[in-house]
Formats: structure tokens, sequence, C-alpha cells
């Protein structure tokens, strides 16, 4: 009898052990559904597709217990609208670019990238290495956002022109499609910037009344169409020597998130940041070929342009610095860490890559 009594009582224990653990499992991987908005149409199948993949390998960290949809540009709100979007909670994240958003502040324009800055290994240092997140989170904090960074173009190209560009008068009235603070540089330099989303570029351009229009590299380029419409495709693009795509949660929506998702999130992020670096790197080239093969004349900035192009950046950087306290602290801490990336690129990559650029196979 004292052993039937034992063993029942065991049965009894272990199923009750049972009932209390699941629950605790079930908090832990809640059933969680957002949805995503990119600033991209899906022709864009870089940009785009980082929204896809981070969707994909999110359900598959999760178990499909934490699913975001992701919706292209114009789908949920359009490209430019994704900032309000998640800001106000209407859509719980976005992939964009901050530096559509100049408009609301300056200061946006750090997590993109800041023209005549750095370069793509530097600029992502910067930003887990150099502090440059916590400058980031900290602005945005104040919009209701947290920023993962989660893609990168790379270095782009300088636009799509219908006339060459011999001479820094060559841009005087020039109407471009320039995103960020390249166009409030550019506008120093005589031309008309016009902001526009990717995808409604090319019909501009068609009709005559955009005169040059800038966006990302041959990848992207050759998608849109551009060398259709515009015969001269220009290098460097000094406003975007590299361009950093975050992913921009509702900061109430991410203090939701139980912390094995906020790290799912981090993880999925960082490996969307790695795979749309490397396609791009694999593609431009190929696509750059395709591009000449099709009637494409590629050109590099007259040296004036670019003199003049970062002696004003430099100016604009200081007015805003004296006129708004956030971004003379970010710009004073961007600046230091800067300088010091110089140093070491001058000594050790510069060299190495210039030696390599002369040599053919």
């Amino acid at each position: 009898m004292h052993r039937r009594s034992f063993i029942k009582g065991a049965g009894i224990a272990a199923a009750a052990a049972t009932t209390v653990a699941a629950p605790a499992i079930a908090q832990s991987m809640p059933k969680i559904s957002w949805r995503l908005t990119s600033s991209y149409p899906k022709s864009l199948d870089t940009l785009y597709g980082i929204s896809t993949h981070l969707s994909k390998r999110i359900a598959e960290i999760t178990d499909g217990n934490f699913t975001i949809q992701p919706f292209a540009a114009g789908e949920l709100v359009g490209g430019l609208q994704a900032l309000d979007a998640v800001q106000e909670g209407t859509i719980e994240c976005a992939h964009t670019l901050s530096s559509f958003y100049i408009g609301k502040d300056p200061a946006f324009q750090f997590d993109t990238s800041l023209p005549f800055g750095l370069n793509t290994r530097q600029h992502i240092g910067w930003l887990y290495y150099g502090g440059g997140r916590e400058l980031v989170n900290e602005f945005l904090g104040g919009y209701n956002i947290h920023a993962i960074p989660a893609g990168n173009t790379g270095a782009q190209m300088g636009g799509w022109y219908r006339k060459e560009i011999n001479s820094l008068a060559d841009l005087n009235g020039l109407k471009m499609r320039i995103a960020g603070m390249g166009g409030t540089i550019m506008s120093r330099l005589g031309v008309v910037p016009q902001q526009i989303a990717g995808g409604d570029i090319y019909s501009a351009l068609e009709r005559g009344t955009l005169d040059a229009a800038e966006f990302s590299g041959p990848y992207d380029d050759e998608k849109l169409g551009f060398y259709k419409v515009a015969k001269y495709y220009y290098a460097p693009g000094w406003w975007e020597g590299t361009a950093n795509a975050s992913l921009y949660i509702n900061k109430d929506k991410w203090a939701s998130l139980p912390p094995a998702y906020q790290a799912a999130l981090e993880t999925v992020s960082s490996e969307t940041m790695s795979h749309c670096l490397a396609k791009y790197d694999a593609n431009n080239p190929e696509a750059l070929y395709r591009l000449v093969a099709q009637g494409t004349e590629l050109r590099v900035f007259p040296q004036e342009v670019l003199d003049a192009g970062y002696t004003a950046s430099r100016e604009v950087y200081a007015e805003y610095a004296a006129a708004n306290p956030v971004f003379k602290k970010m710009y004073d801490q961007w600046s230091a860490y800067t300088e010091k990336q110089r140093v070491w690129n001058r000594l050790a990559e510069l060299p190495f890559d210039g030696f390599l650029a002369g040599k053919t196979q």
C-alpha cells in the first residue's frame, strides 16, 4: 500500500510540475504579430529585401511566435511617412533612412551618415563601438523611436544627369532629386534639390521635371531604369560614402517585447546588415558593366565640384552646430572619432586599396 501511494503521489506531483511550467514557457515566448513598413518599393530587392529577410529570420528563430509582416512603400503609408507612422504607433516598425527626415531636425542625418564623412566600415564602427548608437537612440528617443542598424548600401554613385557636368557653373539651376543633407549642401552649389521617393524618380526624369537624380548604386539604379532617360552617370556619391538603413521601432513596442525577442531583433538586424552589404558588393560591378553596355557614359565629378562640396559641407555643419545643441553634441563626438579613423585609413587602408586599384589580373 505504501508503494502504491508513493507512485500515485509522484505521478500527481509530476503532472502538477508540468502544469506549472507550461505557463512560464508560454510567457517567455508569447505570440506577437507586428507590421513593418519599408521606405522602398519591392522592385528594389536589396533595400526592400532587408525587410523580407528580417521577417523570415525572426519567425524562424522564435518558432513562429514572433512574426513581422513587411509592406512596401505605399502599401500602408508613403515611403517618406515611415517615421511618423512608427512614432505614432500606427505601425510597429519600419525600414527607412534617417536622412529622409532632416527637415524635422538635421541631427537625423547622423544615423545614415554625413556627406564627406565616414566610409562604410568606419560608420558601422562608429555606430557599434564609437558611441554612435547611444547618441542616435538618445536623440530618436525624443521621437518615441528605438533604432537598430539593419542594412547598408556601401558607397553610392553620384547620380544620373541629362547633360555633362564639366564645371561648377553647370550645377547652377539644376533640378535634382537628392535626399538628405546632400541636397542642402548641393543647394549651396546652385542645385535646386527635390525630395522624391525612389519609386517616383523615373517618371519625373522622363517628364523633364528633373534634370538629374541620385538614388543608390548601379544595381538599384538599373532596376529603376534611370539609364533610359539620363545618359551620364557620375561618381563619387560624396553625400553618401555609405548609407546606413535602420529598423525604426516604436519605443513603447520595443519596451514591451520579451528580452529574448529584443535579442532576436538585434541578432537578425546584424545578419541583415551583412547580407545587404554583401549583395551590393557582389551585384554592383555586374550591373555597372550592363549599364555601360546599354550606352551609359561614366563620368567623375570635376575637382572643383568636389572641393566646393567639401567646403560647403563643413560650413553647413558649423551652422547647424551653432544653432542646434543636439547636432553640436553629436557632431563634436563624431568629428573626434572621424579624425582618428582618417589617420588609420591613410596609414593602412588607402595604400593597400590604391595599389590594387591600379592592377589588373
